[in-house]
């Protein structure tokens, strides 16, 4: 068991900096998920901690130990890549113990290692069959496994879903999560895939350019993002962004769609945002309403598309003065139509208010 820490690492190829100036802790047994866009820096973070990338500047610890220096195979790590890179001529418990085997480990030892895997991973059927034998998520399994035997002080996955179909990602979702129960292992895991990182994650840190937008927990992140990258990338249906313009009423200070001047939203006391202020407000798809007859804050619009998704339907509705769809979530069964006009209003309470540079405005949400 182990701690990774990384102090200021940097990593650039040529003239691209493909990661600046990361400093983070990764607490002993917490799982971390990293995530963010393609080409963001996350897997080139790992593959550093992992030893297959050198690192340009910074420090890197594990278990209190400078591994800068140290090789991929003496840093107590291993790791599940995307393709599962089984040796198609060795059956399953061949290729769970092939590592163990090459270290000069005692037969009797990896079959014992390789049967607790397997009984962990619940493939003990499987140990007689060769990969081609294997559906795609019976192969992550035994790649996971061939990592498990090792018992490494930190595991290392590299989107070890993504070529699985949606039905099997999710199964594999909630056995990774019951496998860190049961291992109590550090577990470092990259992921493209928000519903992943908010799925499996103690804590998630997201990635953007190179640098770490934000860290913390998967709802800490979801209720107060910091900034308006975070608050886009993490949601699904994502957030709706509006561009409004701050201006006072006789309650206080009111949003109002920029393009319409029609008023969404007013604010509430002790928020800092001045008179006549761009500010861009945004609002998760389940924190939109169907306003009530006489509200002075209801926005009409139109709805385009009805998207029916069994337990909840999502609505694209058009409103004046906005260039976007906004998305509006309705639980159970709706019987909205396309064509359909309906008044929209937005909880205050779930709102989110970002600056020009797209910075959080206040400290609540």
């Amino acid at each position: 068991m182990a701690s990774v820490e990384l102090k200021n690492v940097a990593k650039s190829f040529g003239r691209v900096e493909a990661v600046r100036d990361v400093s983070l802790t990764i607490e002993d047994r917490e799982l971390v998920v990293f995530v963010g866009p393609s080409g963001c820096g996350k897997s080139t973070l790992l593959r550093m901690i992992a030893g297959l990338e050198e690192i340009t500047s910074g420090e890197l610890m594990i278990g209190g130990k400078p591994m800068n220096a140290v090789a991929a195979a003496d840093r107590g790590i291993a790791m599940v890549f995307q393709s599962y890179a089984l040796y198609p001529h060795m059956t399953v418990a061949e290729n769970m113990g092939f590592a163990l085997k090459m270290l000069g480990t005692d037969k009797a030892e990896i079959d014992r290692k390789v049967a607790e895997a397997a009984g962990v991973l619940q493939i003990e059927e499987l140990l007689g069959r060769k990969p081609r034998e294997l559906s795609g998520g019976q192969r992550q399994r035994v790649a996971i496994g061939r990592a498990i035997v090792r018992q490494p002080d930190v595991f290392l996955f590299d989107e070890p879903l993504s070529n699985l179909d949606a039905g099997l990602r999710a199964q594999m979702r909630v056995e990774i999560a019951r496998l860190h129960e049961r291992l109590r292992t550090t577990m470092i895991y990259v992921t493209h895939d928000q519903v992943e990182a908010m799925t499996l994650a103690d804590r998630i840190v997201i990635l953007n350019r190179g640098k770490i937008e934000q860290q913390g927990s998967p709802l800490e992140l979801y209720e107060r993002p910091a900034n308006r990258f975070v608050a886009g990338f993490l949601g699904q249906p994502r957030m709706n962004f509006i561009p409004t313009l701050a201006g006072p009423s006789q309650a206080g200070t009111t949003l109002a769609i920029a393009a319409s001047g029609r008023a969404v939203l007013r604010l509430g006391e002790g928020v800092p945002v001045a008179d006549g202020s761009e500010v861009e407000l945004g609002v998760r798809p389940d924190a939109i309403s169907i306003a009530g007859p006489g509200d002075d804050l209801a926005v009409p619009g139109r709805i385009v598309v009805v998207e029916h998704l069994g337990g909840s339907s999502l609505l694209y509705v058009q409103v004046d003065g906005l260039d976007q769809l906004l998305t509006l979530e309705q639980r159970g069964k709706t019987d909205f139509a396309k064509g359909q006009e309906i008044d929209l209003l937005f909880d205050p309470g779930q709102s989110h208010l970002f600056d020009g540079n797209g910075e959080r405005i206040g400290s609540g949400r």
